[in-house]
């Protein structure tokens, strides 16, 4: 003769909700990847706009140190530590790079070097707005021994305008992604304690307390989410290191730091919503009659 299994309480069937979880999770994590991968990527785009400062033509000695040092005092310049990111470019050096990269000597042509000696500054990203960068420009131009001062306008514009549609529209899929997970793991716990909905019913009756019977299935829901948010973050590490072995330039765009918070974030998600949903579920079935039970 068989018997029935005793139901514990607190135990439902957690392999749907563990896989639910796991897979809401590593959406998530796909999504926080994508994320943190755009952000260094406007970050390298932002540390390469740079201003070209090109100086007369017979520029001597002490004038292109007195201008080097007073680039290296500006706020406006990138750093990298106490560094400021200052390059000269002679004529020489100049011409000598447009002869290999275009496989023509203009100099034998023209029988002179027709370049100028000019400084390249790397601009902080915090004086990269439009304006900002026609105030160095107006302010490098009035500078003794300066012929022209020259930055990519439409370049700059481009990039500070599409960096802001991509933050917008990152913005909105994360909290349209976070609502959807939610509800996804609301409802798959909600349908996995359906049939424990009269066990909770019956421990009411017998005088237990809300407290007492709801601890075993948030306690459950917790291990639950924590089990989910491994696997989800396991399978985002190994999908992580395939990419990196296919696409090596894909490592400049990561930071191990970031991604370990991303790990944490994920843990921390599975086991909040997890314990959240199912204490709101218990709750509900509490609060039901028992032809609504039915």
């Amino acid at each position: 003769m068989k018997y029935k299994k005793k139901k514990k309480l607190g135990s439902f069937p957690y392999v749907s909700v563990v896989f639910s979880i796991t897979l809401a999770l590593f959406v998530i994590g796909l999504f926080g990847t994508l994320i943190l991968h755009s952000n260094k990527l406007k970050d390298a785009i932002r540390e390469n706009i740079t201003i070209q400062i090109y100086l007369d033509k017979f520029v001597n000695e002490n004038d292109k140190i007195r201008i080097n040092k007073l680039l290296n005092q500006k706020k406006y310049v990138s750093r990298v530590g106490e560094n400021a990111l200052v390059e000269f470019i002679s004529k020489e050096d100049a011409a000598k790079m447009f002869i290999e990269s275009s496989g023509e000597d203009f100099i034998a042509f023209l029988g002179e070097n027709p370049l100028r000696d000019a400084f390249t500054i790397k601009i902080d990203p915090a004086y990269q707005q439009l304006d900002s960068l026609q105030n160095i420009q107006s302010e490098l131009s009035k500078v003794e021994s300066v012929f022209e001062v020259v930055y990519v306008q439409n370049l700059v514009q481009s990039i500070n305008k599409n960096i802001t549609k991509i933050s917008l529209v990152l913005i909105g899929f994360t909290i349209i992604l976070l609502v959807t997970i939610v509800v996804l793991i609301n409802n798959t716990i909600k349908l996995a304690l359906f049939s424990q909905r009269f066990l909770i019913r019956s421990m009411q009756l017998v005088g237990a307390k809300s407290g007492f019977i709801i601890a075993p299935f948030v306690k459950k829901a917790g291990l639950h989410g924590l089990i989910a948010g491994l696997i989800a973050s396991s399978l985002l590490f190994a999908l992580l290191t395939y990419a990196n072995q296919v696409i090596e330039e894909l490592k400049q765009l990561q930071s191990v730091n970031e991604l370990l918070m991303l790990f944490g974030f994920i843990l921390c998600l599975g086991m909040v919503i997890g314990m959240i949903s199912t204490y709101n579920a218990v709750k509900k079935y509490l609060k039901m009659s028992l032809d609504e039970l039915y």
